[in-house]
């Protein structure tokens, strides 16, 4: 009877204290415990690494909710061999986020359906299971915000959401030509660049060549000085191999 008002007891402590892994696996661990003559300090440890590893879990799916990225990609699901403009130890070397650590930014450059996005966003995941502050943006989205900021002068409270992150994913540049309708994109875009140079890392992606993205962004003047700032500190990598799409799309239409 003591036993069994003492475990109420602690359990009302757990729940206090936001314990709660702790308090729902309290009685099988105590059970296993008397079972297997564990002794109070394996029991303390095991109880403390399965609420300290909820916590961890927690933490990571905040993370990833406050990236805002579409989905979870994994880089075990990239298929290598198909892709062969792709250098998996390389990608393999940016997974362990070392050029985050340096605040080194990586632009994926290639045509489209070449699996530039799927490494990014990957790469971005890997960096909410390490605890990094991510976020996701497609390219369009964010000037867009931008420029809402502009019309009703919240633009640094905006910029601010683009700055913040340790990894700032700015997907599909070049994919929306809504880019091309107001040539203060490009100073848009370079606040966003210049705001974030040498100080935390940004992964871009996108189909259009560095000489053409003064003309995509209305700008070549401004956007000469964001070029400049952005493949200074980046690693570069041009993936000119097959795309998935145009494969899955015949394998569909040929049933091959």
């Amino acid at each position: 009877m003591k036993t069994t008002d003492s475990t109420a007891r602690i359990k009302g402590y757990l729940q206090a204290l936001k314990l709660n892994r702790i308090a729902g696996a309290l009685d099988e661990e105590l059970a296993m415990a008397a079972r297997d003559a564990t002794t109070c300090t394996d029991l303390l440890e095991r109880l403390l690494a399965m609420e300290a590893n909820s916590l961890t879990e927690r933490q990571i799916e905040r993370r990833i909710k406050e990236s805002k990225l579409p989905e979870r990609r994994l880089l075990t699901d990239f298929d290598f061999v198909f892709q062969t403009g792709v250098d998996k130890r390389q990608i393999m070397e940016l997974a362990t986020l070392s050029f985050a650590g340096r605040g080194q930014g990586v632009i994926f450059a290639g045509n489209s359906g070449t699996g530039k996005s799927h490494i990014a966003k990957a790469l971005l995941l890997i960096g909410c299971q390490k605890n990094f502050r991510c976020r996701y943006v497609t390219a369009s989205s964010m000037l867009r915000e931008l420029m809402s900021g502009l019309a009703d002068n919240t633009l640094e409270q905006r910029l601010r959401h683009f700055l913040a992150p340790d990894i700032l994913l700015i997907d599909e540049l070049g994919f929306d030509r809504l880019e091309q309708h107001d040539v203060r994109n490009a100073c848009l875009f370079h606040k966003v660049i210049d705001g974030r140079y040498c100080k935390g890392s940004t992964i871009i992606t996108t189909n259009v060549d560095f000489k053409e993205l003064g003309d995509y962004l209305g700008d070549p003047v401004i956007t000469t000085a964001t070029v400049d700032r952005m493949i200074h500190h980046s690693v570069i990598i041009s993936i000119e191999g097959p795309s998935w799409r145009l494969y899955e799309s015949k394998i569909l239409n040929t049933g091959t």
